[in-house]
């Protein structure tokens, strides 16, 4: 173990956490070492406040979870902690039962939308909390301090054990029902829903079955490879059709590890993210539900949501990408629900990250109040032209290094046109966003910007 940052060449690695966790390919750079040392290194953290000694790990469907979690275990338990293993659940799950269960800490074993090469490792505190940027920076200190990882390791009676526990996924689907308003039911109601092979496909079915509602499922037959494969949130057109083929109310595509949705309408097409969340955030404000005077979106969101929330006398706040930057911005401003484009949703009276079934529930409830089709009710106004483009690239070169970059953003304000440019937190890809009333003047000006960025960052 010791020497390990230049066994490793941690040194060539910015930070270990991206926007959420810490993700990659599994097997090469999220490895079976590095899954037991960040383990160990986070449980050095929460050891210094320890009330129960508990961790909970959950996990999606794919093959590679099996090499994390074992290593995970065996990181807590070398340096004393007792593990809880409950197998493929959500991550909102994951959320949940941390503090319902009186555990010191939540990980999930998920790379949420990403194919089932790549993997990743989530982390919640006792309170179902998402770590904050500075206690990531600090676990990745623990994670390079070799002295430190090695003075943690228990010996004796103080090495940890774990358990596997299969049947807490009845404690979740209460939740799950809890969220629902109980005077309402889903009799009548026919859902397609595509749980995309992923960490969803139990609970998701039996939540709409038992709340009285006809589910047709698409692809819950996880094989540990076909997660996210051409189906879920990313890959709607099977489900598109469904809707059309069974002439479903609604249909509900989750993605891997269900902390997001895309729903699509009676008439098989999607409703855009930030529609929905106008349209949801409208819907409690109307109930009196709404707290904060507003709700939280990212600066990805369109300019439609902003034009419609001060329509509706409400402010829409916005945080940077990521939903635990969302719940962030909802803490501080007192706001109740926030979500982003997506398709993470936040609705904080019920869960503390995003969760794709409970905010499918809320949209039921929604259509059920006010007894409209779902392609009324969840598109209460016009997105103004936006598109966004990702590019793949060969080297993440600070922004404000790019010679010309400065003087194109110049002009493009001049034009009117938004615009939001970031490199993603997970993989070699730039992503550029463009937004404006005028789509050919938008369309115009992404061509030359992409061109531009294809030189500078590519040779």
């Amino acid at each position: 173990m010791l020497e390990y940052t230049k066994s490793l060449k941690l040194g060539n690695i910015m930070k270990l956490f991206g926007t959420d966790g810490v993700r990659g390919e599994a097997g090469s750079f999220l490895t079976a070492e590095l899954a037991m040392r960040i383990a160990m290194a986070a449980g050095i953290y929460f050891k210094k406040n320890s009330k129960t000694n508990k961790i909970l790990i959950g996990k999606d469907t794919r093959r590679s979870g099996y090499m994390i979690e074992n290593a995970i275990v065996s990181g807590l338990s070398a340096i004393g902690y007792d593990v809880i293993q409950i197998g493929p659940m959500p991550t909102p799950a994951i959320a949940y039962l941390t503090e319902n269960m009186r555990c010191d800490a939540g990980i999930m074993i998920s790379a949420s939308h990403n194919s089932f090469e790549d993997n990743g490792i989530k982390f919640f505190d006792c309170n179902g909390d998402k770590f904050s940027t500075d206690v990531e920076s600090e676990i990745e200190e623990i994670f390079l301090d070799d002295e430190a990882i090695l003075e943690a390791q228990a010996t004796a009676k103080n090495i940890g054990k774990a358990k596997r526990i299969d049947d807490v996924i009845g404690r979740y689907i209460v939740y799950l029902k809890n969220s629902f308003p109980t005077k309402m039911t889903l009799n009548g109601m026919r859902i397609v829903l595509d749980t995309a092979n992923g960490a969803g496909y139990k609970v998701g079915p039996t939540v709409l079955e038992e709340l009285g509602a006809e589910v047709i499922v698409l692809h819950d037959k996880p094989d540990g490879f076909n997660i996210n494969e051409n189906c879920g949130a990313l890959h709607t057109k099977e489900l598109c059709q469904n809707v059309l083929k069974y002439r479903a109310d609604l249909g509900v595509a989750l993605d891997g590890d269900a902390d997001r949705l895309v729903i699509v309408d009676e008439k098989g097409e999607v409703v855009d993210g930030d529609q929905l969340l106008g349209a949801l955030g409208k819907h409690l404000h109307s109930q009196g539900k709404l707290t904060g005077n507003g709700i939280v979106s990212t600066v990805m969101s369109n300019q439609g949501l902003e034009d419609y929330m001060k329509s509706c006398g409400l402010k829409l706040y916005r945080s940077n990408v990521g939903d635990k930057h969302v719940l962030e911005v909802m803490k501080k401003e007192g706001i109740n629900f926030g979500g982003e484009q997506s398709g993470h949703i936040i609705m904080s009276d019920f869960a503390k990250t995003g969760d794709g079934l409970v905010s499918a529930l809320q949209s039921l409830a929604l259509l059920i109040s006010k007894n409209e089709k779902a392609s009324t009710a969840l598109r209460p106004f016009k997105l103004y032209p936006q598109k966004l483009v990702n590019l793949n690239i060969s080297v993440k070169k600070p922004l404000a290094e790019i010679d010309g970059l400065e003087d194109r953003l110049t002009k493009l304000d001049k034009k009117g046109i938004r615009h939001l440019i970031r490199y993603s937190g997970t993989e070699n890809k730039l992503r550029v966003l463009l937004e404006c009333r005028d789509a050919k003047e938008m369309e115009q000006n992404m061509v030359e910007l992409i061109d531009f960025f294809k030189k500078a960052l590519n040779g």
